[in-house]
Parts: C-alpha cells; structure tokens; sequence
C-alpha cells in the first residue's frame, strides 16, 4: 500500500503584530536549520512559495511573509521603503537574525533595501526574476515609461488598469510558458480575489506608482553588491516581459559568487520549475555551508 510520507515539520499560518499592523506569514521547517526568507512580488503574497516552502522544509527553516498591503496582512497605504521598514521590523519580531533571501518582482526592491540596511542580515541572495538594473527593464515597463515620457496619461491608466484586472493578472502567470497547462488556476485567482477587496486596488495603483523610486537606488544596491558581495543564485524565466535576460546577466558585474540558471518560463518561475528550483536553491546553500 502507497504510505504518504509526513513532514514533521508541517507548514504553519500565523499572524504576528508589528507595532500596529498585523503581518501573516507561513512557516515550515526546523528553526535550528538554515533560513530562507521569501519576499514575493505583485500581484501576488506568500501564496507564490507554497509548493518550493514545502518541498524545502524538510531540510531548511522557510520562512514567507505578507507585506503590509498585500494578502493577509494589514491593509494600508504602503511605499517600498515602508514595506522595507516593516519587514525588517518583522524579522526581528521573530528573531530572525540571518537568512538567504528570495526574491521575486517587488521582492527585489524590499530586499535589496533590507540588505542594504542590515547587510548582516544576509547570508546569500536567491534573485527570481527581481531587477536592480536599467539594461533588466522589460518591454512593459519600457512601453509604460514611453507613455509618461508622452504624458500619454491616458495610455498608463490603461496599462495600469489591465495589469490588476484578471486578464492581466493571469496573463502575469501564463504568458512565456512553455505549457499554460502547468500553471494552476487557483495561483491567479487567488491574486485577484485579494486585488477585489475593498480598498485595495488604491493600495496597489499608489505602490505602483511608487515604483520609480527603485530606479533611483539601483547604483546604491549595485555598490552593496560590490562592497559585500553576497553569495547568489540567479533563477530566472527567460520569457519575463516584465525583466529581461540582460537584467539577471547584469548581476555578474558586481558579484563574483554567482551562479546563473535559465528557464523557457516567464515572470512566475516557481509554477511550472518549482522542483528545479528548489534542487539548485539546497545545492547553492550546500555549497556555501560548506565553505564557510
């Protein structure tokens, strides 16, 4: 008879307060391992690391939160730099004091704060598709950046408008995948179930418009990259219309620990490569275990 095997170490839905917000989060796996702190991109909450969080449990302690915002957590007004604040608020609410961080989309511009802030919070950088450079801007934000530039107001409402409406996101999941196939639905409709609560959409359409700001700290975070250069492991669709190949390559320049493995995927990796993913995320930290 088939036996399921179980996972001592089963996930956990929690909710911490973080002075006066409230920020779910998923847990799985041994405190006493490694951590693996996961930050997740738009439109989406920690429901993305689902399947890579249990499939790494076993062997890590995996850690996801909601940003504020976003999921299950508080829903305020937030920027990426409060975003950033509240997060490394959390991590010290838990007692996180180090951890490999993944990072997906809005991800990157949260984590790459924190790094910066705390570089000693970081013990190596798992980049999913999160840009931190101009040459990694992809045909929709360029498109977009062209409308501004035309103070064509009336075009980037539309393109903001079509990426929180279902089409859009579900077309975030599916479009550059090789088979639509593997991508389950319950990934997008999730997102726009929590995009349709009262009051959100503001929430996201001002972030949106708040993402600008990134752009300006990228020379900030390329000399993190270069003065403490951290460990990384660079997974990355290929397909992403949102970053481009030439984005994740633009990460060797700064770094001289990296490692690079490309996918025929898009912007959401972890749906259809979860368990390649998962296989290069415990040989990278492996290694680097081992070497220290």
């Amino acid at each position: 008879m088939y036996q399921i095997v179980q996972n001592k170490h089963r996930m956990t839905f929690k909710t911490l307060q973080v002075n006066d917000l409230h920020i779910f989060y998923r847990e799985a796996g041994d405190p006493a391992q490694e951590t693996i702190l996961f930050l997740h991109g738009l439109p989406s909450s920690s429901h993305m690391y689902r399947d890579v969080m249990a499939g790494l449990s076993e062997r890590y302690h995996v850690i996801a939160p909601d940003y504020p915002g976003f999921g299950l957590s508080s829903l305020v007004p937030v920027t990426f730099d409060r975003i950033a604040e509240v997060m490394l608020q959390f991590v010290d609410k838990i007692g996180l004091e180090a951890a490999y961080f993944y990072m997906q989309d809005y991800g990157g511009p949260v984590g790459f704060r924190m790094a910066g802030a705390r570089p000693g919070l970081v013990k190596g950088l798992i980049i999913q598709n999160a840009n931190a450079y101009m040459e990694g801007l992809g045909e929709f934000p360029m498109q977009l950046a062209e409308h501004q530039q035309k103070n064509d107001m009336a075009a980037v409402e539309a393109m903001r408008q079509y990426l929180f409406s279902f089409e859009g996101i579900r077309d975030q999941y599916v479009h550059g995948v090789k088979d639509p196939r593997k991508i389950a639905p319950d990934a997008y409709l999730s997102d726009h179930y929590f995009m349709q609560r009262e009051g959100v959409l503001n929430i996201q359409y001002n972030l949106f418009d708040n993402y600008g700001s990134n752009f300006l700290l990228y020379p900030q975070w390329q000399q993190y990259f270069r003065e403490h250069q951290p460990p990384a492991l660079v997974t990355w669709g290929k397909n992403d219309p949102f970053f481009t190949v030439e984005g994740a390559k633009a990460y060797g320049r700064d770094l001289r620990n990296i490692s690079y493995h490309f996918f025929d995927s898009g912007h959401f990796l972890l749906e259809d490569h979860c368990q390649e993913v998962a296989t290069l995320i415990d040989t990278f930290i492996r290694r680097q275990e081992s070497s220290m």
